[in-house]
């Protein structure tokens, strides 16, 4: 049978999770009950992993947390302790998907628990906070949020129903994950992933690359550069999934820098090379940074070179000290990278708005970030690939393409 991990504070919601797990064997899913809260239980044989054991994998004592009385520190705790017991289920083939429900304590318990799971594997929490932002729960994880609409206080005619479809929902899911587990235990097809990054103002280079890389014999995952794509792409790097990256549009760090309203956080663009993935990097649309509507232009911005793509999204052209800076931040990640790692620069622009004619057309501006990029790499040991193409010439995807596959491949840099 299929196997569904239930994750939640049996003290306060005891009764609610005796009905799901019910529920579940009736769906025809094993289940795995692990007690995450703090408090005695109030389903005392309930739990297959105790909160006891809980708290010791988050490197905790149960009593000590108990006496302590900081719920902060409680949710930390059995967060990071429910995260290592389902790392363990997972391994031992007993995680086929997992189902939590709660407030905002226990929606950050299960959030933490299943953070480190591996994208695919599927992951939905019942919360009362899912009618608002979801994100600190979601991150750049497949996390299925279902709203509650009540609070959840014990079963009754709205619970029921809710409660009723998630757990239809889980079992499906891991009826469908552990099919698909075993096909690929049985030897399956499947072809080596590579991810890539791709902004509309990129997307001919990116699928020329995409092209490519499907004759080579890959399966490509493109991540559209709108920070949680970026984040997404690093968290698919980290759990070396992905046989390697063509990071071509690297436009997210130009909003962590200025400002913008799609930043993927500082650590963009390090994850494949903390982690020895095979990488492909161009400075695509680096030459952008993005605003909402006009009207959301900070006033700080009035006088920059501005151009709205559409009624929801503004793009602001970087300077030439701010290319320089993107170039100065993007040779010191790839420095740092411990895998191998090409640089590709094209010399004629960066994305479809920098083209002769184009309304970002700035030869000097790109020119202050090559220059940066190649002064901050020299002496490293990352090549730096310069073309006299444009980022869209379909040539110049095809040649990260191939440089990327001679990687992958075993070949040198």
């Amino acid at each position: 049978m299929p196997s569904v991990v239930l994750i939640g504070t049996l003290d306060t919601k005891g009764e609610e999770y005796a009905w799901l797990r019910n529920r579940l064997v009736e769906l025809g899913s094993d289940v795995v009950v692990v007690d995450a809260g703090v408090g005695v239980p109030s389903q005392t044989l309930l739990a297959d992993v105790s909160n006891e054991q809980v708290a010791e994998a988050g490197r905790g004592d149960l009593r000590a947390l108990r006496d302590a009385g900081d719920r902060g520190a409680a949710v930390t705790t059995m967060g990071q302790g429910a995260a290592e017991i389902l790392a363990r289920l997972h391994a031992d083939g007993r995680a086929d998907a997992v189902l939590a429900l709660g407030g905002s304590g226990g929606s950050s318990i299960a959030a933490r628990a299943v953070r480190d799971l591996p994208i695919g594997l599927p992951k939905l929490i019942v919360s009362t906070m899912a009618a608002g932002d979801v994100s600190p729960y979601v991150g750049a994880k497949d996390v299925t949020m279902m709203y509650s609409v009540v609070d959840i206080a014990g079963i009754n005619r709205l619970s029921r129903a809710i409660l009723g479809n998630a757990a239809a929902a889980a079992a499906g899911m891991a009826r469908s994950h552990q099919l698909a587990r075993a096909r690929l235990t049985a030897g399956g097809s499947d072809r080596p992933l590579v991810g890539a990054s791709m902004f509309g103002v990129t997307t001919p280079a990116v699928d020329a690359a995409r092209e490519r890389l499907a004759e080579l014999g890959y399966e490509v995952l493109v991540f559209h550069a709108t920070g949680a794509g970026g984040r997404a792409l690093e968290g698919l790097a980290a759990s070396r999934m992905l046989a390697g990256v063509l990071d071509l549009t690297t436009t997210e760090l130009a909003d962590d820098l200025v400002g913008g309203v799609l930043s993927a956080g500082p650590d963009r663009l390090t994850a494949a090379g903390a982690h020895g993935v095979p990488q492909v990097v161009a400075p695509g649309a680096l030459d952008m940074v993005n605003f909402g509507p006009r009207d959301s232009v900070p006033a700080e911005f009035e006088e920059r070179l501005l151009y709205v793509h559409n009624p929801t999204v503004t793009l602001m052209r970087t300077t030439a000290g701010e290319m320089a800076e993107l170039g100065r931040r993007v040779a010191a990640k790839l420095r740092d990278a411990s895998g191998p790692t090409v640089l590709f620069v094209p010399r004629r622009g960066v994305s479809a708005l920098d083209a002769p004619g184009g309304a970002f057309a700035d030869p000097k501006a790109d020119e202050a970030c090559f220059e940066a990029m190649a002064e901050g790499l020299r002496g490293s040991g990352v090549p730096v690939e310069e073309l006299d193409l444009h980022v869209n010439d379909p040539a110049f995807g095809r040649a990260m393409a191939e440089r990327l596959h001679h990687m992958i491949s075993g070949g040198a840099t």
